[in-house]
């Protein structure tokens, strides 16, 4: 099977433009999680995959495989991979755990943000906030998550990143499955002022914040019903009307 295709279109025009192509199919899948598009428990079927983005099942595979490294594609020998679907209990552990690394990147990223950072910070949280006041909740709860990655990125620890990383998408995962029926959204004020205690340079004040800024994540969560969608064809709808009319997969 050939993999010399046609490169998939970026979800965001921010990537890069030598991502190769299960880069793209990992990026695709992964904003769909943190959009909360993918439900938790759907079968990611590497044909249907394959045929929605018009690549080998080789590359899908490999997608899926990083997707699995990070916890929120679970691999299951001889039956396909599936959207995570955490349990109560690890749902608690993961959170718990986003907890600790939340407050070392905070500390970090007040020591260490630079001033191009924080605007970026303040662009993204702009947008967000944007984005939820014309009705887009999907666009604005990926910024949200985004938005973690990027103050991350400021602390400048790799492997904080990186386990940063699995865990925004796993939280978004948690809140998809237990978020209760209120389904509102005030991280706006909340990323905001954590900025400015940021960019002041006040660890302690900033780490309170962020502190608060979980709690309140975690009283939104209750046993409720799925909010995304286990139709991968209706989640990639976008992917499939930017290929090139009559490309198939090889």
């Amino acid at each position: 099977m050939s993999e010399s295709l046609q490169p998939l279109a970026s979800p965001r025009a921010t990537r890069s433009r030598t991502e190769t192509q299960d880069d793209r199919v990992y990026a695709h899948i992964f904003d769909a999680i943190l959009e909360q598009r993918l439900a938790p428990g759907t079968r990611l079927s590497e044909e249907t995959l394959g045929g929605i983005f018009g690549v080998s099942r080789t590359i899908i595979r490999r997608a899926l495989s990083r997707l699995a490294h990070e916890g929120v594609v679970l691999l299951r020998p001889n039956r396909g991979a599936v959207v995570a679907s955490p349990s109560v209990d690890e749902a608690r552990q993961i959170l718990h755990a986003r907890r600790l690394v939340e407050r070392a990147i905070t500390e970090l990223a007040a020591l260490h943000a630079t001033s191009d950072q924080l605007e970026g910070l303040r662009r993204m949280v702009n947008e967000e906030h944007e984005c939820f006041a014309r009705g887009d909740r999907g666009a604005g709860i990926r910024l949200s998550g985004e938005f973690h990655l990027k103050l991350a990125e400021a602390a400048r620890n790799a492997p904080l990143l990186s386990f940063q990383r699995s865990l925004v998408s796993q939280t978004s995962l948690i809140i998809a499955q237990y978020e209760g029926p209120s389904r509102s959204h005030c991280s706006y004020d909340e990323h905001s002022r954590l900025i400015d205690a940021i960019a002041s340079r006040d660890a302690e004040r900033a780490v309170a914040l962020m502190m608060s800024h979980m709690d309140h994540i975690d009283s939104k969560l209750e046993l409720g019903e799925d909010a995304g969608s286990g139709d991968l064809q209706q989640v990639f709808s976008h992917v499939m009307q930017e290929r090139p009319p009559g490309r198939k997969p090889r």
